[in-house]
């Protein structure tokens, strides 16, 4: 089966066991995902969505945050770990969005990829979760599974796992398709533990079983 084929036929089983998957982050406003996927950097969304709360609740809009002393944020986003590089970048990146976009999350790639602590994968999470644009968002979940299933050949940056996923996934299946990675591999393609193979939707097709 060729790439293409094996993409095409691995989104439509997953779509078919995970048809509800979106993203694990809890937001309702754009620039709160841009919060909430900077704190989520080598921590747990789990863990993610209750530092958020009392970060949104003291600080409830762009204006505010843009105004909050590091410290205080700090403060509040330690338990995300790498809490002074994380307060510091939000800081920057609310003041940015206030000074230069008007209190507004650009609907631009290249514009997200400026705000101090947003890197591809969190604008290709914004693109496509906010604004419904095509995105492939290479967290570590999906470099590990494309890698398992074959779609990829040993490739690790996420730039150019995302490149070559470009090749093989229709646009606008991308932002759903990642998604359902990260299901796939919490549910059942896990790393910290042997991979559950024999209840896996891609056992027949996986690279790593056939």
């Amino acid at each position: 089966m060729r790439k293409k084929e094996l993409a095409l036929e691995v989104i439509k089983r997953l779509k078919d066991e995970y048809p509800d998957a979106d993203c694990t982050l809890d937001y309702d406003q754009a620039w709160k995902l841009l919060v909430s996927v900077r704190l989520a950097a080598q921590c747990t969304d789990a863990r993610v969505n209750v530092v958020v709360e009392g970060l949104f609740e003291k600080y409830p809009s762009i204006e505010a945050l843009a105004e909050a002393d590091v410290d205080d944020i700090e403060a509040i986003v330690r338990p995300c770990g790498l809490g002074r590089s994380k307060a510091r970048d939000i800081s920057g990146c609310m003041k940015m969005l206030r000074d230069e976009y008007g209190g507004k999350v650009p609907e631009d790639f290249d514009a997200l990829l400026k705000l101090p602590g947003v890197g591809r994968k969190s604008a290709n999470l914004i693109m496509g979760d906010v604004f419904g644009k095509p995105a492939i968002v290479t967290d570590t979940h999906c470099i590990r599974l494309v890698n398992r299933i074959g779609l990829v050949d040993g490739i690790k940056e996420p730039k150019k796992v995302e490149m070559a996923l470009w090749k093989l996934i229709p646009p606008e299946e991308g932002s759903d398709f990642c998604h359902r990675l990260v299901y796939h591999g919490r549910d059942v393609c896990t790393a910290r533990t042997k991979p559950f193979c024999d209840r896996c939707c891609l056992a027949d097709i996986c690279k790593k079983k056939i």
